[in-house]
């Protein structure tokens, strides 16, 4: 311990190293101040430059959340109607024993097909992890019914595994040095925090002379820090920008046709695609111009550029592929990648979405095994391996919830569900279609949720379950995506009030469901065998107690990681994890599943709310849902600095408002047939004519007439998904109105 820090100690502030657990993009190191039970102040990373990991403005105002004044700090039962947000103090024995009965009556019932399972991404570590720990139960209760996929990154995650066979698509953030040009393509990392040390390699990038062009409907933070060029693109068109590119190296010979030969297959059915040769259209730029806004001129450049500036990054990011074609977009941007042979390159990259690196990741995270689902055996493979189906046997996408609790078996569904639980996720607010999800919990016969805080889904519980936060507990943190590194939560703070860790309840309800020796190890010894017994944390980190009392293990990169560096230095030994070997541009697993909304090559389609439909007359404005840089999702919404810092307001050009007489400021809303949201306007350039935008996360809180004051983007989005099962949080139509 450093002199300083012992002194303060001795003074009764003792200082935790701990991060958060966030699902944001960063697992950044946090130096907690503690006096008594209470944080008083919160530090960051405290290394040295390069290695430093910079905390945001979220991290920052944690303690804030912590010890809200509004945190639930004890069991309650519903004393009022669903929904309405009355409730009644009870013991835990009380609550645990309602939780065990009402389990136990909808199984003898109903059976377990009658039980659902709702686990999110509220809380990203390994022990407490609470849907590994409820999934444990409830397997070994007999089974459950549950969700599959992800709603920011179903669409990439399906076209990573199509393409290359992987979801590790990414380089580490340091290999943009490398870089001669980078293309931000739907990717705002100042804001959504794509890795901690993101922004600090990317504008070291700028610094070392590559050229940043970004592509997005908004002149979003990142564009006005680094960009030395904004292209404005309609939304849900970025495909056919892309494919119009390949028409550009196509005509003009700057395809990397040996690479293409070597490392790819499919590349001529693609090629007839874009030539017409396949539907009589020829995607010329100019055809692009027409759907993107784009001008044809800037599409034949940026193509040039791309195909003779290397090594060359596209980062093709998650937001343009949660629409109705999101996997069409990250097909198409690896194919581009492909085409310019930057994949495998230092200072290149592979497309894909993800950008996620093997070392210290967080799709490989250490965890108690989830047990096997008795209710799930004869189900096929789910994400993350070679399985590509659209529908998983016993599992309901995971934008379709509530219409599942709605129409069960009538609706083609695996089950009618009966009863619901819930932990760390608020999906009444963060699915889409708020106003469907609040009827569906209004159906339900029971519902408990785990919970910090009285959120819109806790409001329509019946049982509610005060949670520790991170702050509460000791855990293991990775980061998403870029890493490399591993991180360490020392519990700062004794548990608040009666509030309780998600294992601890799991591990008290099992005892009333008659399952025995369910948590045999305390939370030391688990984290010990985590880090010590996972092949991959295990030759890495020696002295498990040197990593526990430091926060964080820094792996030490001889070069930057490169995906797939492996494949291109040698195919014959190293073959890509696809069926063919090699990068899939046509692929026959698609080809064999034969839906018309998932090509075999990546394609623009037009889709349901896009500017081609019929609906864009009465509601002629497509919806952005970005993320906002003041909550994670819908996490420390309710603390009032990061409030502060950003107003929740729709962003709106001045000519879509001047046409409807709404000036900055104004209370307006905004409307489709699914809902209607009052919010503040802000007219501003930085956002294209035909596009307005709210930022996900805030609060669902419709008054009596059912208009949203909270104004959630989802009570405007559509529970739909795409071919692939991307959700299309970013394609809606809206109309706008002065209120």
């Amino acid at each position: 311990m450093k002199t300083e820090e012992k002194d303060r100690t001795d003074n009764q502030v003792k200082i935790v190293r701990a991060t958060s657990t966030f699902d944001c993009g960063g697992r950044c190191p946090l130096r907690l101040h503690v006096k008594g039970n209470t944080i008083i102040r919160i530090e960051g990373d405290d290394a040295a430059e390069p290695d430093q990991l910079r905390t945001c403005l979220r991290c920052r105002a944690y303690r804030q959340m912590v010890h809200h004044p509004e945190r639930l700090m004890y069991p309650q039962k519903r004393a009022g109607a669903r929904g309405e947000g009355k409730f009644k103090r009870i013991s835990w024995d009380e609550a645990l024993d309602m939780l065990a009965r009402e389990l136990i009556r909808v199984k003898e019932t109903y059976g377990n097909q009658g039980i659902f399972l709702a686990t999110g991404g509220g809380y990203l570590a390994s022990l407490h992890n609470p849907g590994l720990a409820a999934f444990r139960l409830l397997a070994r209760f007999g089974g459950f019914v549950t969700h599959y996929g992800n709603i920011s990154s179903e669409g990439a995650v399906w076209a990573s595994l199509t393409q290359y066979g992987s979801v590790m698509v990414g380089h580490s953030r340091e290999d943009m040095l490398n870089s001669r040009l980078i293309i931000l393509w739907g990717w705002d990392p100042a804001r959504m925090i794509s890795g901690t040390n993101t922004m600090y390699h990317l504008i070291r990038a700028k610094e070392n002379g590559a050229k940043v062009i970004s592509i997005d409907p908004r002149y979003h933070d990142t564009a006005a820090t680094v960009a030395h060029e904004w292209i404005p693109i309609r939304p849900g068109t970025d495909t056919a920008v892309m494919v119009a590119m390949a028409h550009v190296m196509i005509r003009e010979g700057l395809h990397d046709q040996s690479f293409l030969d070597t490392y790819t297959v499919g590349f001529e059915q693609f090629k007839e695609y874009v030539l017409g040769q396949e539907d009589g259209i020829e995607k010329t730029p100019a055809w692009a111009s027409e759907i993107s806004g784009v001008d044809a001129a800037t599409i034949v450049r940026l193509a040039r550029e791309y195909a003779t500036i290397r090594p060359a990054a596209l980062m093709d990011c998650q937001g343009p592929a949660r629409s109705a074609m999101g996997e069409q977009y990250n097909r198409c941007a690896a194919t581009l990648c492909a085409m310019t042979g930057n994949v495998g390159r230092p200072g290149g990259s592979a497309g894909g979405g993800l950008m996620g690196i093997p070392v210290g990741h967080m799709f490989r995270m250490s965890a108690i095994p989830p047990g096997k689902n008795p209710f799930e055996l004869d189900g096929p493979r789910v994400k993350g391996t070679l399985d590509i189906r659209l529908r998983v046997v016993k599992r309901v996408h995971i934008n379709k919830i509530f219409d599942a609790i709605l129409r069960g078996k009538e609706g083609g569904y695996p089950s009618d569900i009966r009863m619901a639980w819930s932990m760390c996720n608020n999906y009444l607010n963060q699915t889409g279609n708020s106003n469907k999800a609040a009827r569906a919990l209004k159906k339900l016969e029971f519902f408990a949720v785990n919970e910090l805080f009285m959120t819109p889904q806790a409001r329509y519980a019946d049982l509610l379950l005060p949670v520790t936060s991170s702050a509460e507990r000791s855990d293991l943190t990775r980061p998403w995506p870029s890493g490399p590194y591993f991180t360490y939560v020392n519990r700062a703070i004794e548990p608040l009030g009666e509030c309780k860790s998600d294992l601890d309840i799991v591990t008290e309800l099992a005892e009333r469901l008659g399952i025995q020796d369910f948590n045999p190890y305390s939370e030391d010894e688990w984290l010990r065998m985590f880090v010590e017994k996972n092949p991959e944390t295990g030759p890495l980190i020696a002295d498990y107690e040197k990593f526990k009392r430091e926060g964080i293990h820094r792996v030490k990169l001889p070069e930057p990681i490169v995906a797939f560096r492996e494949q291109i230095e040698d195919i014959e030994k190293n073959p890509f994890p696809t069926p063919s070997g090699k990068i899939e541009i046509f692929s026959q697993r698609t080809a064999d599943v034969n839906h018309p909304l998932c090509p075999p090559i990546p394609k623009y389609m037009t889709t349901p709310e896009d500017r081609n439909d019929p609906l864009f007359k009465k509601y002629p404005l497509q919806l952005l849902t970005p993320h906002p840089k003041n909550r994670v999702h819908s996490e420390l919404y309710k603390v009032e600095w990061l409030r502060e810092v950003e107003p929740h307001r729709a962003w709106i050009n001045p000519v879509d408002a001047q046409a409807r007489g709404i000036r900055d400021g104004d209370r307006i809303y905004l409307f489709n047939d699914r809902g209607k949201v009052a919010i503040t306007a802000w007219v501003t350039e930085r956002i294209i004519p035909g596009v307005v935008s709210i930022f996900e996360g805030s609060w669902y809180d419709p008054d009596e007439e059912g208009v949203d004051q909270g104004a959630c983007a989802n009570t405007l989005t559509s529970d739909a998904y795409s071919g692939g099962g991307a959700c299309v949080m970013n394609t809606s139509l809206v109309q706008a109105e002065k209120a």
